[in-house]
């Protein structure tokens, strides 16, 4: 990717707690490997994963023409998802079949959320769960865990440079 904003992924897990289960739905840039959509929800839906685009789409700002790339789950299969993609210009792929790598991204990212994060906790609650999840997402991954395909940058660090370099 060459710019942001022009390859999003997306994906959903669940992390549990004491309450019952929480799942949380992330939308990733691909050009730096920003989170830049993250709800949760009780339940998984399709309006969990409409609000995770809608949060993207809400703080990024995507010209008409971004490619969104999910699995091939009923959320995103959803009439109702596809209808909000359409709406924003934004263009659907998705993963083959039974195909986990194709969603690799997002697939690290959960990876990294459940070592670094979640597995050793035991969260009482889901309040206190989504805390820890938007301050690792925010204060953690976007902000200091640093990636190899950015040259060792965290996604903020490496969207700043990349932004000077063609200011310059």
């Amino acid at each position: 990717m060459t710019t942001p904003n022009c390859v999003w992924v997306g994906d959903i897990t669940s992390i549990w707690t004491s309450e019952g289960c929480l799942y949380l739905a992330v939308v990733i840039d691909l050009y730096s490997r920003r989170i830049v959509g993250w709800p949760m929800n009780n339940c998984i839906s399709r309006h969990l994963v409409m609000d995770a685009l809608t949060m993207a789409i809400w703080r990024r700002k995507p010209s008409r023409g971004l490619i969104f790339h999910s699995d091939r789950g009923s959320q995103y299969c959803s009439h109702d998802f596809q209808k909000l993609l359409k709406n924003h210009g934004v263009l659907s792929s998705m993963s083959r079949k039974g195909d986990c790598w194709d969603n690799a991204v997002a697939e690290s990212f959960f990876g990294s959320l459940k070592i670094e994060l979640v597995f050793g906790m035991r969260y009482l609650s889901r309040s206190a769960t989504r805390q820890d999840i938007v301050d690792y997402i925010e204060m953690f991954y976007n902000s200091r865990h640093r990636h190899s395909s950015l040259g060792y940058m965290n996604p903020r660090e490496f969207e700043k440079q990349q932004l000077w370099k063609k200011a310059a």
